[in-house]
Formats: structure tokens, C-alpha cells, sequence
């Protein structure tokens, strides 16, 4: 018991935001701890959530694991756009402003059944039940600059995006939002890179043992 209080007080005092305790997330707020029961959810394969600053290749990450495993590739921008999962346009940062209730409702039953690579940027109002494995990607400032420039990212939303990712505001916020245990920090900057995290991520999801994973768990295709 003593070992968990002082490993609690640790976590505060490195400024963690919340940890795990006895099945709980704790969280300090207003100055006192204040705690909620971690949901579980039981499905025969895992979810993964792949997140991170635009630009450091969730998506591509996303889908290459989608096709070595068999799982779906849930592309929450495209979602958002098809099914009108938004409340309008955002003029100013030229970017759908979504709705995250409708979100999470349209995916519920998906989640519930496992088998699915959720690819976003933001990562805090996923229902922690979720997933299984968090993916975060970063990549230096400079290769993260030139990729949004391609993209045509300018003023205001390519100075907040790169601010976003100098700042680590992903990563404090995956390790905010779920058990420490499940969140992982991945380099993005080459295509070496991205190899390597999808070795990585198909080690998770084959990993005997995982939560989440199954008899029924991916095996790793050949790649070619």
C-alpha cells in the first residue's frame, strides 16, 4: 500500500496529470485527488489508437498496419467529413469543427467489437474503454515544418501545429488520457522509422498476454 501511495506522489510531483491505482484513474484536481473506476470492455481483438501532431504520419502508419493485420483503418477526418460527424467549417483554420458526442456515438458498436486502427490528431475524449494500445508519433520540428509547408499549412494553423508538437501537447495528453501501461512514444521523422513502429505495433497486437489480444490475434504478413 505504501508503494502506491509514494509512486502516486511521484506522478503528481513530476506534474503528471493522472496514473492508474487499484483499477481506478486519479486524478488531481482543484487541488485534491479525485478518482473514477477504469471501464473495461471484452472483445476478441485489440484496438489500437495511433495519435499525434498532423504531419507525422499517423495515417500512413495507420494504414500500412491495417493491411498487414486485417484490421480496419478508421480514419477519423474522413469519418467526419462522410458522415457529417462536425458542426460546420472553420473558416479560419480551414478545417471541419468536430463534434466529438457524434464521434463516439457513430463509433460505439465498432469499438465494441474490436479489430479497428483509429487514426486522429486529438486523443482525450475517446472513451478510455477503447483501446488497448496508444500509438504516439512524433517527428523532429524541422521534417514536421517542411511536411505541413507541403501540405499547404500556413500562418496561424501551421505556427499552432508546430508549437503543438515542440510542446509534446499529444503525448501529456495520451498520458493524461489513458493507463500508463498501454501508451508508447514512436519516432516518425523516416520510412525507417515507420517500419520500425509497424514492427513495433504488430509485437503488441501478437504479443501473448495483451489485453485485448485473442487466440484470434493478427499475424504478420510478408512484406513485400
Amino acid at each position: 500500500r505504501g508503494r502506491h501511495c509514494w509512486r502516486a506522489w511521484k506522478t503528481l510531483a513530476s506534474g503528471w496529470a493522472s496514473f492508474p491505482c487499484f483499477g481506478y484513474i486519479v486524478r488531481w484536481v482543484s487541488g485534491r485527488f479525485r478518482s473514477k473506476q477504469i471501464e473495461t470492455m471484452s472483445r476478441k481483438l485489440a484496438n489500437v489508437l495511433i495519435t499525434g501532431t498532423p504531419g507525422t504520419g499517423k495515417t500512413s502508419l495507420a494504414s500500412l498496419l491495417a493491411t498487414q493485420t486485417g484490421f480496419k483503418h478508421v480514419e477519423i477526418g474522413r469519418y467526419v467529413k462522410e458522415h457529417d460527424l462536425h458542426d460546420g467549417w472553420d473558416e479560419d483554420l480551414s478545417c471541419y469543427i468536430l463534434n466529438e458526442d457524434k464521434v463516439c456515438d457513430f463509433l460505439e458498436d465498432r469499438m465494441s467489437a474490436g479489430g479497428n486502427i483509429v487514426d486522429h490528431h486529438g486523443c482525450d475524449f475517446f472513451p478510455e474503454r477503447w483501446f488497448d494500445h496508444v500509438l504516439v508519433l512524433q517527428t523532429e520540428n524541422g521534417i514536421l515544418y517542411n511536411r505541413l509547408e507541403q501540405r499547404g499549412y500556413s500562418g496561424r494553423k501551421l505556427r499552432e501545429n508546430i508549437e503543438c508538437e515542440i510542446m509534446h501537447v499529444i503525448v501529456e495528453e495520451a498520458r493524461e488520457s489513458y493507463r500508463e501501461g498501454i501508451v508508447r512514444v514512436l519516432k516518425s521523422d523516416t520510412v525507417e522509422d515507420q517500419d520500425k513502429n509497424v514492427d513495433v505495433a504488430l509485437s503488441l497486437l501478437g504479443g501473448a498476454g495483451e489485453q485485448g489480444a485473442a487466440a484470434g490475434s493478427p499475424k504478420k504478413k510478408q512484406r513485400c
